[in-house]
């Protein structure tokens, strides 16, 4: 089917540019600025007061209850870029916004949970800790939100406990100053094939996850494990232990020709601010949708859900594409003008991760996938945990890296905000609490180079 751009729609509904400056003109301003900024026209948000609609006593109760506490995984400038409208349409609203880890995000509020108290109001990109919430019965139902209602099938829970926050198209970078565009793989196949991309070309992060698993889903067993088998054992790129963000990062520098996975949002980050690096997919195309949750009990569930329903209106949608350009989950949005890398998706077979998929083949995916990891890098079983206890001398990148004095010998350690549990006072934390001059006991095996536990005063 033939997709329409957001002018054809415009003319399909016989709107006018005299309609369309109507509308613009009961927009806030950060809603108008944000158009300007797309060159979107403000016909776009023809529907917007009917996606806005929400019961009255939730805008009474909002008020009563004051603050929002929201975290996730956007930077600071970018959320508050994105909430530029909901502040001035909801100003009654005090949002509370913290940028987090994968374990004080998610971990950190569980945990607390369980314990009877609420960290977090919404939190967002749960991955595989989302059947732990789940299990603890920890996430309020959704259903009654009506924008969560309008979302496309595989946006949202069937169950009501979680909703799309952004989708997620998972492929390679590349580094345009070592890699011509006639050597990209047009399918995954290509790459161990074509040997130009063998022997430690490419840089390869530790998340199967998030492009393998629909590979799978979409190719099957035999498939997926004869390519994970070949592109280990043919193509031996750097099994590498680093995020998928520092990938990019060292692939702009060029430690390695390309990297995999990427997603394209961050990708465009690094390229607009002119680094040597694009974004590249083979066929079929890995997408994830990112989920969005409200805790159950939460003490500011009318502000979470007016939230909410905003995030899911064009509105929001929009303004969150603007910030950091992530693919909107709204069913009229996924069209062109939202795509960072349009030319890279439009046309092309795309490999969905259902939640379906999600819980039928994560667990045969990776073990299938982590002998091979292990084999690959010599990590063949658990090592021996050392402790130690030291006194930090410098913090990096906001606590990935800590740097401390051990036996006369100046050392440092990395420390994942996914793996690594960082306690500060005996209290579950995010890395970004760690401090120069902290005494903390480390626990990592024996010779690694990144920490399985810090624990500090």
């Amino acid at each position: 089917m033939k997709r329409r751009t957001p002018v054809a729609i415009a003319v399909a509904f016989g709107l006018s540019a005299l309609a369309g400056q109507a509308i613009g003109a009961d927009l806030p301003k950060p809603t108008l600025d944000i158009l300007k900024e797309l060159k979107l026209d403000p016909s776009i948000l023809k529907d917007l007061d009917e996606e806005l609609k929400v019961p009255a006593v939730w805008i009474e109760k909002a008020r009563k209850e004051k603050d929002l506490i929201i975290v996730s995984s956007w930077d600071q400038s970018q959320f508050a870029k994105m909430v530029g409208p909901f502040k001035l349409r909801y100003p009654f609203v005090n949002l509370r916004y913290a940028r987090s880890s994968y374990n004080a995000r998610v971990v950190k509020t569980l945990i607390a949970f369980k314990e009877g108290r609420h960290l977090v109001d919404i939190l967002t990109g749960f991955g595989g800790g989302y059947y732990l919430y789940q299990d603890a019965n920890a996430l309020a139902d959704l259903s009654d939100i009506p924008n969560f209602q309008r979302l496309p099938k595989g946006t949202k829970d069937p169950g009501g406990k979680w909703l799309g926050q952004r989708l997620r198209y998972w492929c390679m970078t590349y580094n345009t100053s070592l890699v011509k565009k006639a050597d990209l793989p047009k399918r995954w196949e290509d790459l161990l094939t074509n040997k130009r991309w063998h022997g430690k070309k490419i840089g390869l992060g530790n998340r199967p996850q998030l492009w393998m698993l629909m590979l799978w889903g979409v190719k099957g067993k035999d498939w997926a494990t004869d390519f994970m088998r070949r592109f280990v054992n043919d193509v031996k790129p750097q099994f590498r232990k680093e995020g998928t963000n520092a990938l990019i990062s060292l692939n702009i520098a060029g430690e390695f020709q390309a990297a995999i996975p990427a997603a394209a949002y961050r990708t465009s980050q690094y390229v607009e601010k002119g680094a040597p690096i694009a974004w590249h997919c083979p066929e079929p195309i890995p997408l994830a949708v990112s989920g969005m949750g409200i805790l159950r009990g939460s003490p500011h569930i009318h502000a979470a859900k007016l939230f909410s329903n905003w995030f899911l209106s064009k509105e929001g949608q929009i303004a969150q594409f603007a910030a950091n350009s992530a693919p909107p989950v709204h069913k009229d949005l996924q069209t062109k003008e939202f795509l960072v890398f349009p030319e890279q998706i439009l046309g092309k077979e795309i490999a969905f991760r259902s939640p379906e998929m999600e819980r039928l083949y994560t667990k045969p995916m990776f073990d299938a996938w982590k002998p091979l990891w292990a084999k690959a890098t010599g990590d063949t079983g658990p090592k021996k945990t050392v402790k130690f206890t030291v006194t930090l001398t410098d913090i990096k990148g906001g606590g990935r890296r800590i740097h401390f004095t051990r036996e006369g010998k100046a050392q440092q350690m990395a420390i994942s905000g996914r793996r690594t549990k960082v306690y500060v006072n005996g209290k579950l934390e995010g890395r970004k609490k760690l401090k120069k001059g902290m005494k903390c006991e480390i626990g990592a095996p024996e010779k690694a180079a990144e920490a399985k536990t810090v624990s500090c005063q």
